[in-house]
């Protein structure tokens, strides 16, 4: 696929597939959101503990622990293209049911534990196929252009778009927030099923060769790699505290905030219009200071946000707070793909990618677990001072990766990208 005019270094074309596989994200990630704001309003209407609402996200992130491993390996294996359609058509599926399980007047605590599982052991292979796919749609020099477009168009969507609309959707019915979503994954799954895509070419496995011995070889390669080891590193302290956070976000601003659900709702949609800012610096900043520089600078604003956010109790500095942390959560969230990317081998960034979200997403449970702890012994903000404390240690992991990083651009140590054009 072919990159546009001047910036054929930095920005992938629509044509050609990309623009298909932004709009099944973005599609995907509106429903998601409606489903992700949804969910934990419906868990404080079941329930008044605090660990037991965190644990609704801790089951979210425990899969990553279980199968993370083996659906990047699979990834590497199977047609990327055919695993997302038919993981997001799954996944629509089961929505759908949850939905009619809620309309009927049956929703329980252990069927959002149930659901929040289930999804998130689909999205192991979903999302490990994802990040495989993309390099054989634009250029290995488009690749932070093209994750900085995808991920801007996912916030976009699911926080500025979507955000507002979950109050409404709820006052229609506590099940319509989980219908809408479980449309959008069908749809999404359409568009990626229309995407003309040749597979990327693949070493033949050695005769004998075994699941567990090609995950140990993605493994291996994350440990070796000078930028990628410290880098996971970073984002698992990181993932710890934003589980925290995250999991008792609710109880941050119905209850020490007083805001109740419109609050929440203003709260997701600031973050989003933070993250949107993020994706149009991602690049800029990068060109600059390098992409794990990036991610430095981006860990030390989002320290000082969080502290602002556990230490003012008032919506408005809840909210310049979620600004700041969407727009370098954004920054983050690019650099850091788009250097697993450009720094696996080919034939292997399923499996990189695999041993890189399965190591740093271990400590959202443990984070989420800690944060609803937090919460009851010293009150609902203190979960944010907890993720500024891990935030700062995070930078301090970074450290080594920011001494080792490269130009953007130039050669990263001889790694290589599998793009094959369609």
């Amino acid at each position: 696929m072919a990159t546009v005019g001047l910036a054929h270094r930095r920005a992938p074309a629509w044509r050609g597939g990309f623009g298909r596989l932004w709009s099944a994200a973005v599609v995907s990630r509106f429903g998601d959101a409606l489903r992700t704001t949804a969910l934990p309003l419906l868990a404080v209407r079941l329930t008044d503990d605090p660990v037991v609402i965190a644990s609704v996200t801790a089951c979210a992130y425990l899969p990553w622990l279980l199968f993370g491993l083996l659906g990047g390996a699979l990834a590497d294996r199977v047609d990327q293209r055919r695993a997302m359609w038919a993981v997001d058509t799954a996944r629509g599926l089961l929505v759908g049911a949850f939905a009619l399980v809620v309309a009927l007047g049956h929703a329980s605590v252990p069927l959002l534990l149930a659901l929040a599982f289930l999804l998130t052991t689909l999205q192991t292979l979903f999302d490990n196929a994802s990040t495989a796919l993309l390099p054989s749609l634009v250029d290995a020099e488009a690749l932070g252009g093209a994750n900085a477009r995808l991920m801007t168009g996912q916030q976009l969507a699911g926080g500025l778009l979507a955000g507002p609309f979950v109050p409404l959707l709820l006052g229609l019915g506590a099940c319509v927030p989980f219908v809408a979503d479980a449309g959008t994954y069908l749809l999404a799954a359409a568009l990626v099923a229309s995407l003309r895509v040749r597979p990327p070419e693949r070493e033949p496995r050695p005769p004998g060769s075994t699941l567990r011995a090609e995950i140990a070889d993605g493994l291996r390669h994350l440990w070796r790699d000078r930028v990628l080891r410290p880098v996971c590193l970073a984002t698992l302290v990181c993932n710890v505290g934003m589980g925290a956070l995250i999991a008792t976000l609710v109880l941050h601003v119905t209850r020490w905030l007083q805001a109740g659900d419109t609050g929440f709702a203003v709260a997701m949609t600031v973050y989003a219009l933070g993250s949107l800012a993020g994706g149009l610096l991602a690049q800029r900043i990068a060109r600059r200071v390098g992409r794990a520089r990036s991610l430095l600078l981006a860990g030390t604003v989002q320290t000082a946000s969080l502290l602002l956010m556990g230490a003012v109790q008032h919506l408005a500095a809840l909210c310049a707070g979620m600004l700041l942390l969407g727009s370098m959560g954004m920054v983050w969230n690019v650099h850091q793909t788009t250097l697993m990317q450009q720094r696996s081998p080919a034939g292997m960034l399923g499996r990189v990618s695999a041993a890189f979200r399965t190591a740093s997403t271990s400590g959202a449970p443990t984070g989420a677990l800690l944060g609803g702890a937090a919460a009851r012994a010293f009150g609902p903000n203190a979960p944010a001072l907890l993720a500024a404390a891990l935030f700062a240690l995070a930078v301090a992991a970074l450290i080594p990766a920011a001494r080792a990083d490269v130009p953007v651009g130039e050669p990263l140590d001889g790694a290589a990208t599998a793009r094959v054009a369609p």
